[in-house]
């Protein structure tokens, strides 16, 4: 049987939320949502190490995208990270910066995402063989 990723999306719009997790649970994957990346990093906290994958939203309030990439990747490095941008002047430049795994533009087709999303999950497995 394949292994149920279990992905966090972090993004301070809640119709974004609502359709990432009903794409993805449809999908059967676990998700977890949070509106806003002081929430995120609380699920973080909480769940450890147990998430396969983080899909941020590069500028929220609060803590903003880059700044989770940038704690994640120091306090959980084996997590994955996607980020994605609709605003601003070369915003995916500081998600390179922060070390995202990958970087993604507004709009985005789910099934484009899902592929790009398990492609980045297989081949860090592969390299982990």
């Amino acid at each position: 049987m394949q292994k149920k990723y279990k992905i966090l999306i972090i993004d301070d719009s809640e119709e974004i939320l609502k359709t990432y997790k009903k794409f993805f649970n449809k999908k059967k994957y676990l998700v977890s949502t949070a509106s806003n990346g002081l929430d995120g990093l609380k699920i973080l906290q909480t769940e450890q190490n147990d998430f396969d994958l983080i899909i941020t939203d590069i500028v929220m309030p609060n803590i903003s995208g880059v700044g989770i990439i940038s704690i994640v990747k120091k306090k959980f490095p084996n997590i994955l990270v996607i980020a994605i941008t609709g605003w601003g002047e070369h915003p995916e430049l500081l998600a390179s910066e922060a070390e995202a795994d990958l970087v993604l533009e507004k709009p985005i087709d789910l099934m484009e995402l899902e592929k790009r999303m398990v492609n980045l999950i297989q081949s860090k497995t592969d390299q982990h063989l």
